[in-house]
């Protein structure tokens, strides 16, 4: 592989692990300015295998918001990503393997997005007001509008029957976090 071909690799990887520490931080921060611990979420409520969070830091008000500009922040990591590896395809120097590899994560980017959006779709049709789901090769993370009283145990394996289904993610896998 040409430097030219590995500098667009660790660049993707580099744009992935970004995300990744944005979503973290943004996750993490509180109203007041100050970031949660992470005992808080060693403290977590385990209802079968998934994992309940409660992160009732953010208002009704802006829960739209946040649902929002989540979906808008992976859109755009996922642009950019996915522009940086067409770049990568349609260079002229670009080997046959250095394609197909791009190629291929295009194509996981693709279903990772289809897989998202089906998953948001079906939970929201159940009835709980809006969530945010993230699809990576390690497990599925949703964030859910905290219901009125809260989720239930119910709540949390109805959801995470509809993620274990839909994505094929064994229950330990399955992340739900509740927001206000």
């Amino acid at each position: 592989m040409s430097f030219k071909k590995k500098s667009a690799v660790y660049s993707v990887a580099a744009l992935m692990l970004c995300v990744a520490v944005y979503l973290n931080w943004s996750y993490n921060k509180t109203d007041d300015g100050e970031y949660s611990s992470a005992a808080e979420f060693e403290n977590a409520k385990m209802l079968g295998e998934a994992a309940l969070v409660d992160s009732s830091q953010e208002t009704k008000e802006t829960s739209g918001d946040y649902f929002a500009e989540a979906r808008l922040s992976r859109q755009q990591a996922r642009d950019e990503a996915v522009s940086i590896l067409n770049e990568t395809i349609e260079k002229s120097e670009t080997d046959s393997q250095a394609a197909a590899e791009a190629s291929a994560q295009i194509q996981v980017m693709a279903q990772s997005a289809e897989e998202e959006a089906r998953i948001e779709s079906i939970i929201i049709a159940k009835g709980y007001e809006d969530c945010v789901v993230f699809v990576n090769d390690t497990g599925v993370n949703v964030i859910v509008a905290k219901p009125e009283g809260g989720l239930t145990d119910s709540d949390v394996a109805k959801i995470t029957e509809i993620v274990t289904e839909e994505s094929g993610m064994d229950p330990s896998q399955v992340t739900i976090i509740e927001t206000e």
